[in-house]
């Protein structure tokens, strides 16, 4: 706060603040207090809002732990959203370590710009691309010469998934990767390491920040995704937001639906806390 004081005055550090106050605030805290009190009222009609019946319940969460085939859908969602993760993870780490100490700054900066280029199309556009593709009658089955039905189960969301997502998880790494001082990867090498044991013991704990931030982030967009599972999907695949999606909008029910989106949140709080533990780093590591 003294160096932002000492560096913008204190009218524009006020401005900082206050924006910041009403991001987190009206933006975040706010809508989820409101979602979290709507998770323990009961559906009721508009006359009995209020009234002696409006009283908080955990009814709505009830529901889902006494219907397994919810339970299997949240507990698959978890499952596929950490296999996109590892695959984004296993694709973007040597991508992201080859920009940042195997090329020039111009050459890494044309690389960049280049992956950045999907990201000028917007995520439905690339989810109908990825279902013109891999469609039972579509370009890659035209291609091979071959009837296989790749959005059979889950394949359709992985790909699809890994594909919207995978800048998430390159960016960060990138930018912890290129933080490194090449110094230590050549004194290693000079040492003798081999090149995997140099990753092992130089490159990916300096890197691990940037692994933590873009494993939360992946993790996070790909269990809460609608538009991908809703595009991708095959008849057998279920993802949880198209469950809430039901509540919300086919049910009417709120409450329900707000009570399984709190279970959502508490879900992707776990997995953050899971990562900062795995990778010993803290929250404010992962912003660097």
């Amino acid at each position: 706060m003294d160096r932002l004081l000492r560096r913008y005055g204190p009218g524009l550090t006020t401005l900082f603040v206050a924006m910041t106050a009403f991001w987190l605030l009206v933006l975040v805290v706010l809508p989820d207090i409101i979602m979290v009190d709507y998770s323990f009222r009961p559906l009721l009609p508009v006359a009995e809002a209020g009234g002696p019946k409006d009283v908080y319940t955990i009814a709505n969460y009830a529901t889902f732990f006494v219907s397994w085939l919810h339970v299997r859908v949240f507990l698959v969602t978890v499952l596929v959203s950490c296999v996109v993760t590892a695959l984004c993870l296993a694709a973007a780490y040597p991508v992201a370590y080859f920009t940042a100490k195997s090329v020039s700054d111009s050459a890494a900066a044309t690389l960049l710009g280049l992956l950045l280029v999907p990201m000028l199309v917007s995520e439905l556009l690339r989810a109908f691309a990825w279902k013109i593709i891999l469609d039972y009658k579509g370009v890659l089955n035209s291609l091979l010469g071959t009837e296989i039905r790749w959005l059979a189960s889950y394949n359709g969301i992985i790909v699809g998934l890994a594909y919207t997502y995978i800048l998430f998880m390159l960016l960060p790494v990138y930018n912890a990767i290129q933080s490194l001082d090449t110094s230590q990867i050549e004194a290693a090498r000079d040492l003798g390491a081999s090149r995997w044991r140099t990753h092992w013991r130089v490159v990916v704990p300096h890197a691990k920040p940037g692994i933590a931030a873009g494993c939360v982030m992946v993790f996070m967009l790909s269990a809460g995704s609608i538009l991908v599972p809703n595009l991708l999907e095959s008849p057998n695949s279920h993802w949880f937001t198209q469950v809430i999606q039901q509540w919300f909008f086919d049910s009417q029910d709120w409450h329900a639906g707000s009570a399984y989106a709190f279970l959502l949140l508490v879900l992707c709080t776990l997995f953050v806390a899971l990562m900062l533990a795995l990778f010993r780093v803290r929250l404010s590591g992962t912003a660097r």
